[in-house]
């Protein structure tokens, strides 16, 4: 027994306060505190961070937990068995120097290439957990300004010609977890999820600034994953607030790194601003069975929004939209449109899509306008749409639906009077 003790004491002395040499590693915490990161808001603690995350899975894992103050960070990468746990009052903070953010090769809007990473990084992290009370901080104003600076210099300027990091990208795991912790300021994307199954999002705030134009935040983008579900969560956003994607041009269905987007779930959230509520685009190619329910959207955003690409085979099926609360001046309730922004047919024909078996039921309140049904001239086949027990009032009631095929109309009220079937 005391040989026993005597080889144990060098480990414990390597060991941070609060870390047990024994028991199970998902129990074991550990603060950034306890391996130097200071959170004045002014030192820069990736390599303090990203050393605590390397030390914490080489000894089996456990929850790094980010306590009360601002911890200034640059990209860090969580490992397998680490999970991320902020305290109330932590914020973890991103660094605005894009040297803090060494380039990759990174899923981005539909393919791969060399661009920044997010603030945090996870891949290959099954049973990943991201809660807390805390914020995750973007600090986004000064990458926001240079893609307007640069936008105004040159209209042509897209995203990927203006680097800018996402808060969050959680790539190739089962069985994560997010929770409680509100997502601030991002520079791009706010939630990126890629090849992710068995996803939970719960209780979580996206947020940007009122009365700034923040390019591209979205609020949580599902890019080619399976069974997610988002519930409980508020979203404030420039851009859309939950996007479906995938890949995008010509051969986009041969894409073997963009399986389809399926089983996705929306429940009991909050919609205060954004471009679409739920978007399906704008690259995405087999989207299906997708459930959004009892919602409210207070903010002038677009309900049902399809982003039908003229470059891009795409298949819409079985898009649920059920007990849906609006109270805005603004909005439109059906945008399912032709997107062309930057397309490229790459030489080849126009491709063809389907959008079929699209329900809006149990909708209330009071909105802007009906919107609109229409697809690619010669390209676009939609199909079954279904509206039933609708009551709203609207300052334009007017539907245009081109081409839509058995499109049902059941128990429809506008501005107090029965909806004409179409």
């Amino acid at each position: 027994m005391r040989l026993f003790l005597f080889l144990s004491l060098p480990l414990l002395l390597l060991l941070p306060a609060g870390w047990s040499a024994g028991g199970s590693s998902a129990g074991r915490r550990a603060s950034v505190t306890e391996f130097g990161a200071i959170g004045d808001g002014k030192t820069l603690n990736t390599e303090r961070i990203q050393s605590a995350i390397n030390q914490l899975a080489s000894k089996g894992g456990g929850t790094l937990v980010v306590p009360k103050g601002v911890f200034l960070t640059g990209a860090i990468f969580l490992k397998r068995g680490v999970n991320l746990h902020l305290d109330e009052g932590a914020v973890f903070k991103g660094s605005t120097e894009r040297k803090d953010y060494p380039k990759m090769r990174t899923r981005i809007e539909g393919h791969f290439e060399e661009w920044l990473p997010a603030l945090v990084n996870a891949d290959d992290v099954d049973h990943l957990r991201i809660d807390g009370s805390g914020t995750l901080d973007g600090s986004g104003a000064p990458f926001w300004d240079d893609f307007w600076a640069r936008r105004k210099e040159n209209p042509k300027t897209t995203n990927l010609d203006v680097e800018r990091p996402r808060l969050v990208l959680i790539q190739n795991s089962e069985d994560v977890r997010v929770g409680g912790v509100t997502f601030k300021d991002s520079a791009f994307w706010n939630l990126h999820l890629y090849r992710c199954k068995n996803v939970v999002v719960e209780n979580v705030r996206f947020q940007v600034p009122d009365g700034v134009r923040c390019p591209s935040t979205d609020g949580t983008d599902i890019d080619s994953c399976q069974n997610v579900t988002i519930r409980g969560c508020t979203y404030r956003v420039d851009d859309d607030c939950i996007a479906l994607k995938g890949s995008k041009g010509p051969l986009a269905m041969g894409d073997k790194d963009s399986p389809p987007v399926e089983h996705i779930r929306v429940e009991n959230c909050t919609f205060e601003r954004g471009h679409g509520v739920v978007t399906l685009g704008s690259e995405a190619t087999v989207v299906r069975d997708v459930s959004v329910q009892n919602i409210k959207v207070v903010g002038p955003i677009n309900l049902v929004r399809l982003k039908l690409r003229p470059d891009t085979p795409q298949r819409y099926e079985d898009i649920r939209y059920r007990g849906v609360t609006l109270d805005s001046e603004a909005g439109t309730i059906m945008a399912v449109l032709p997107w062309t922004q930057f397309f490229d047919l790459k030489g080849q024909p126009p491709p063809k899509s389907v959008v079929r078996n699209v329900t809006l039921s149990n909708v209330r309140g009071r909105y802007g306008s009906f919107g609109t049904l229409q697809g690619n001239p010669g390209q676009t086949e939609i199909g079954d749409v279904t509206l039933e027990d609708i009551d709203v009032r609207l300052r334009d009631e007017t539907l245009k639906a081109v081409d839509v095929k058995n499109l049902k109309v059941s128990k429809v009220t506008v501005n107090g009077k029965p909806f004409p079937a179409l």
